[in-house]
């Protein structure tokens, strides 16, 4: 009798078709796909959905800009989106598209039946309106007078719209998050979203709009479009089969409610508030669990394409290969704090984690099973003491993998197998195979010793399959080893005594020069600020108008060289910072300037992490009478710069400069 396998659905955020994907992007679609395999290679029946997200006000101006209508030009970024998917060897089974017809035919049905069952109403919306987030925002909600979500400038809105009445199923989503603790991941966007949103009362949401036209049609009232959250979220169950009439495909009977929903932590509110609200009206359980994860950010700051610093998973593969990228977003991505990539990064890890630590482990024991046996791998049964730590390495590496991967901590899991490859050449400095083989007395300890490499090594890239799936491929080929199930991973000795390893090991990752990278880099760099200076328009500026060239700010009241003679500026150095808790945008830190540390407050919590402050050599007026902010005392303040959008930058020194240097 056939086992019965248990089902198991994941899905990303679909991608927005604004543009082309950069890394932080791609990173999703990875780490999804990480999940996705593991849990195939536990016995899973999995369902792993991603796709693209193309309505919307935002899509309508890009394709108007662009001289296309919008559906050419979501056809074409759509197109690219998947590209980059599969060129990442993302193992989907489904890739959703909002303008799918059938996709639209439901989102129609939906919006008609919570109309009909009065939980959408007509009404008019005046309101603040962020457009590249397509959202309204009350005056309470913004912070600095900008978008809470994006920091960009809103606008004032009104418009006829449809609403949907969030208030009458927010107890019951209060309740249904303090009794399953697990359904929003990690804790902390849990509290957020409890905290920042629920608690204080949730507003009715605006589900139409009627000033743009690129979206889906509301059936009864053409003159309006489906708003985006109604319209996007919905892909989750029609790209299964969801039919609102009741006629739901027997796939979406098996598959739904979701196992994991895996998106970005500045979309928790939507897939942790609107989303479980939309399923409760619509009478479908709510997904099991929802994870915000981090962000992948560029280590010198924002991507700009001015800058000709943004990171594109193609270039990055077409330096490294796509394994190793792979194994960077997926390794130095932490669960819950913002991960950094830099290309010298890139080459860092290539160079110790995978050509030494992995390469090296792999040539090396073939190399000497070829040297000392001519590539036959003989189970002897010699054993030593040392054996027997090495084994219980191996063995034990599955349970911890899997249980790090439960707790959806995939950087970690990948720790733990690369512990199993670290021990493995700890084990290599043990026993010295170059030393028993000049003892012919010891050849068939030799021979034992090599065995438990190759099996080692063996289960380590079955277990290394679902971040790295390449690798493992070309690994069990060297080796002449078959792919285990999971329920073998923990038995040590399947691999068949007397098999032959390859002749001619190949490299599996060359080293790199990161002299040589940087170059290389600098022409892919060179080559986006080309693009962006052919985009420009004829005065010089950026069609695009990603980054404003100069601010003009009304001049403020001049003041004599006393008043200045009164403010004291210092080089300070942070040594420890700390979120404020009672706050959505303040940092709290520890500035050394000189020999004396003060605590400075400051309002760049959307734009600095805490960890990425520590270490920070930044420029302060240390004479600023002292005052609480959010009931925390702050003794002085950053400098800080600000562009047209609201991004801020910390004033640092051009040269290294010591705490407490005088600024003049």
């Amino acid at each position: 009798m056939e086992k019965i396998r248990p089902k198991y659905y994941i899905t990303t955020a679909i991608a927005y078709t604004s543009g082309k994907p950069h890394i932080g992007n791609t990173y999703e679609a990875v780490l999804a796909d990480s999940i996705a395999r593991f849990k195939r290679q536990q016995g899973y029946d999995v369902f792993f959905q991603t796709g693209t997200d193309e309505h919307g006000q935002k899509i309508e101006l890009k394709a108007e800009e662009a001289g296309v209508t919008p559906k050419e030009f979501v056809d074409q970024v759509s197109g690219e989106i998947r590209r980059i998917w599969d060129l990442m060897n993302t193992s989907y089974d489904k890739f959703i598209r909002t303008t799918d017809d059938y996709h639209e035919k439901q989102v129609q049905k939906i919006f008609k039946k919570l109309y009909d069952q009065g939980d959408i109403y007509k009404g008019y919306y005046e309101g603040l309106y962020c457009t590249p987030c397509e959202s309204f925002f009350t005056e309470s909600q913004l912070v600095d007078g900008k978008c809470p979500d994006c920091g960009r400038p809103v606008t004032p809105a009104k418009e006829e719209a449809y609403f949907f009445r969030m208030s009458k199923y927010a107890q019951r989503l209060i309740d249904h998050i303090n009794s399953h603790p697990e359904f929003i991941q990690p804790v902390s966007r849990k509290n957020e979203m409890m905290n920042n949103f629920l608690l204080p009362g949730l507003q009715d949401l605006c589900v139409s709009r009627t000033s743009f036209k690129w979206g889906i049609p509301v059936s009864f009232d053409p003159k309006h479009v489906t708003y985006v959250w109604l319209d996007a979220l919905t892909n989750y169950i029609t790209g299964i089969g969801y039919d609102c009439d009741g006629e739901s495909t027997e796939q979406f009977k098996k598959m739904w409610p979701a196992d994991l929903h895996l998106i970005g932590k500045d979309i928790i509110r939507f897939h942790t508030i609107y989303w479980p609200i939309f399923l409760m009206a619509l009478d479908l359980p709510l997904p099991k669990q929802v994870f915000g994860h981090p962000w992948l950010l560029q280590g010198d700051g924002k991507m700009s394409k001015s800058k000709g610093n943004v990171i594109y998973a193609d270039d990055l593969v077409s330096l490294f290969g796509v394994d190793a990228v792979r194994y960077f977003v997926l390794h130095e991505m932490p669960f819950e704090n913002d991960g950094v990539i830099t290309w010298e990064l890139m080459v860092e890890r290539m160079n110790s984690d995978l050509a030494n630590t992995l390469g090296n482990l792999v040539n090396r024991t073939i190399s000497m099973s070829n040297k000392y046996f001519g590539g036959v791998v003989t189970n002897t049964g010699v054993e030593e003491e040392v054996d027997a730590d090495l084994k219980a390495v191996v063995t034990g590496t599955v349970g911890k993998v899997a249980a790090k991967m439960e707790e959806l901590r995939v950087a970690d899991a990948i720790t733990e197998i690369f512990n199993l490859f670290k021990r493995c050449n700890k084990y290599i400095d043990e026993t010295m195979p170059w030393a028993l083989a000049k003892d012919e007395s010891k050849k068939d300890r030799l021979a034992a010793v090599l065995y438990n490499l190759v099996e080692s090594i063996s289960i380590g890239a079955c277990l290394l399959e679902s971040f790295m799936p390449e690798t493992t491929d070309r690994i069990l080929t060297q080796l002449n080893s078959a792919k285990r199930s999971y329920e073998d991973l923990g038995t040590f000795g399947l691999y068949p005594s007397g098999n032959k390893v390859t002749d001619a090991p190949e490299i599996l990752f060359q080293r790199l020069d990161v002299k040589e990278v940087m170059e290389k880099v600098e022409v892919i760099q060179a080559a986006q600020k080309a693009a962006v200076e052919k985009d420009a328009g004829a005065d010089g500026q950026e069609n695009s108008k990603e980054e404003e060239q100069v601010i003009d700010l009304e001049p403020k009241a001049e003041i004599t060289f006393d008043d200045f003679e009164k403010l004291q500026f210092r080089v300070g150095e942070i040594i420890a910072c700390e979120e404020v808790k009672k706050s959505k945008k303040l940092l709290c830190s520890q500035v050394k300037i000189g020999n004396q540390v003060k605590q400075i407050v400051s309002g760049i919590k959307a734009h600095y992490t805490a960890e990425e402050m520590v270490g920070k050599k930044v420029m302060v007026l240390v004479n600023l009478k002292p005052a609480k902010l959010a009931g925390v005392l702050s003794e002085g303040m950053l400098l800080c710069a600000e562009d047209a959008d609201g991004n801020l930058s910390l004033m640092v020194p051009e040269k290294k400069m010591p705490s407490g240097a005088e600024i003049c």
